[in-house]
């Protein structure tokens, strides 16, 4: 029997965190890692449907499909920890914790989904396809010490979404984190809700978190020899904090 609340891990700009099929697994808890608007399962919907708004109802009508009225605690990495921020305001009593991943606080956070914004959908595919044509190529971006048994994740996450997904994403990552409302609202998250804030050792210092968030945070992590994509590297430490944040 679980006792404590549900997890709902939602993924970034890419890829997905289910790795390999498999939901970071945590005691005693049911953990959900759901595709968001355009992304495996919903990788058909219109590119012109997808925003960083309707990715928060999506997982929100997910939530009170799977788990009904009862609180769950959010793990948003990246693009998905500004979504998860947007759940956390539009519905408050649908979250009981938060764990920002590195998640997106200003524009200087969306450099590369705003590029991919900006393309035309020709040079999208393009892009997308050279990805596809060597994946550990694309992973060494981010990942110094990349490894053979890497090819497939990488592979699976670059498959899961269209190049016309992502376009749709870095625009609303830009009109989004954009709006000077943005952080406001974000404040009022921090407000209400406890926010932990998890970073890689690598990556950290490019974080644009502001320093009102990590004085207000329930607390702030940073994850040794790991950058950005820590659930890769490090996936063992990477679940280890998360339940240090949610225990």
């Amino acid at each position: 029997m679980h006792h404590h609340p549900p997890v709902v891990f939602i993924h970034g700009f890419i890829g997905t965190l289910a790795v390999n099929g498999h939901v970071p697994s945590l005691p005693e808890r049911t953990s959900i890692a759901p595709d968001l608007l355009g992304y495996g399962a919903w990788r058909n919907i219109p590119p012109e449907s997808i925003s960083l708004a309707a990715q928060a109802e999506h997982v929100h009508g997910l939530i009170e499909v799977q788990f009904g009225s009862t609180p769950v605690d959010v793990v948003g990495h990246s693009v998905g920890g500004a979504i998860a921020m947007l759940l956390a305001h539009a519905h408050p009593q649908s979250v009981r914790r938060i764990v920002n991943v590195e998640g997106n606080f200003t524009l200087a956070d969306a450099f590369w989904s705003a590029s991919v914004g900006r393309m035309s959908e020709q040079e999208a595919d393009a892009m997308l396809a050279g990805f596809r044509s060597d994946p550990l190529a694309w992973l060494g971006g981010s990942v110094p010490h990349v490894t053979p048994d890497m090819h497939d994740i990488a592979a699976g996450w670059l498959a899961h979404q269209p190049a016309s997904t992502l376009r749709a994403m870095g625009q609303s990552v830009v009109t989004t984190t954009g709006d000077n409302r943005y952080l406001a609202m974000v404040r009022e998250v921090f407000e209400r809700h406890p926010v932990y804030l998890l970073a890689g050792k690598r990556s950290r210092d490019e974080w644009n978190a502001p320093d009102w968030a990590i004085e207000q945070c329930a607390s702030f992590q940073t994850l040794e020899d790991c950058g950005h994509l820590m659930m890769l590297e490090q996936p063992d430490a990477f679940v280890a904090a998360i339940e240090r944040c949610l225990g």
